[in-house]
């Protein structure tokens, strides 16, 4: 196994078709699928079902993929860092879900990082492709929750994917909502006054389960639901329908200024948010960073 042949995977997996990834990188068809034919054989794994139609990658090769691809970072830096005389351009990309907080801590990240060049990736996506991102390595992290009714679920799942979960800080439910709202005076809310305000949650792509919605309480019956899959329209909702979300009641007020409140929820659950990564792998002087970054915005929200 060699660079080059990482290079190649790569490549076919960007452009789902050899041909196309021949075409970029310059070499014939029956070249490049000689090569990763050899590189099957030798790992012993198939890599990509070839069809009419271009090429998928199977299980074992979307992890296979994920080390390759970080194989290949790491030499890369090697490269800038010892034999160009440019700076070496960083490269960090973290999943979460729809939590201010995190982007937050990645602007704490970009001060302290403080290089002339590099490449920094904040992915605010579903929860499902949060855990498949830091599973194959798109993501160094990820973040989500776990309550009382997903984490068997989801534990399972992380176990299953060789990713662990280590909590950041518990909190307990509350409802965000405008400051004009009707409700925006309560000291706390029970579920049942929310009946006929808009609920607004976060879709969840083909893995729409219960387990995987970012709002506990997601089994709950509802008159009215709005499904977004950002946090603009979700803040925008709040304040121009009455609309209300439920929380980790986590939420910088210097982001909306006043306009949006979190109000404490009568419920008796506990939201833990933590974040996973990849047991194989050992974090980088940039994850370290970002880590740190989110344990100071949560300690200080």
């Amino acid at each position: 196994m060699n660079l080059q042949q990482l290079k190649y995977v790569l490549e076919v997996a960007s452009k789902g078709s050899m041909n196309e990834a021949a075409k970029s990188l310059y070499i014939s068809q029956p070249r490049l699928s000689k090569a990763i034919n050899e590189l099957e054989k030798k790992i012993k794994i198939t890599l990509f079902i070839r069809t009419n139609r271009g090429v998928t990658v199977t299980n074992k090769g979307s992890e296979f993929l994920g080390y390759a691809r970080q194989v290949l970072q790491q030499f890369n830096m090697l490269e800038e860092k010892y034999l160009s005389e440019e700076p070496a351009k960083q490269h960090f990309c973290v999943s979460t879900q729809h939590y201010t907080f995190a982007a937050n801590a990645f602007v704490e990240l970009v001060k302290e990082f403080g290089a002339s060049e590099y490449e920094f990736i904040l992915r605010e996506s579903k929860t499902y492709e949060i855990i498949e991102d830091v599973k194959d390595l798109r993501s160094e992290l990820g973040i989500i929750y776990l309550s009382n009714y997903n984490e068997t679920v989801l534990l399972k799942l992380l176990k299953e994917r060789n990713l662990t979960f280590s909590e950041l800080f518990t909190a307990n439910p509350h409802v965000f909502i405008s400051k004009r709202h009707p409700l925006s005076n309560k000291e706390s809310i029970n579920l049942d006054e929310l009946d006929d305000y808009p609920c607004l949650s976060f879709e969840q792509g083909e893995y729409n389960s219960f387990y995987f919605s970012e709002e506990i309480l997601s089994t709950r019956s509802v008159k009215k639901s709005i499904k977004v899959s950002d946090r603009a329209a979700i803040v925008n909702f709040m304040i121009g329908l009455d609309g209300y979300t439920i929380s980790s009641g986590v939420f910088p007020k210097y982001l909306h200024g006043e306009e949006i409140l979190a109000v404490p929820l009568n419920v008796d659950e506990v939201i833990r948010v933590g974040i996973i990564k990849h047991s194989d792998v050992t974090l980088t002087r940039l994850g370290e960073i970002y880590v740190d970054a989110l344990k100071r915005v949560a300690q200080e929200l």
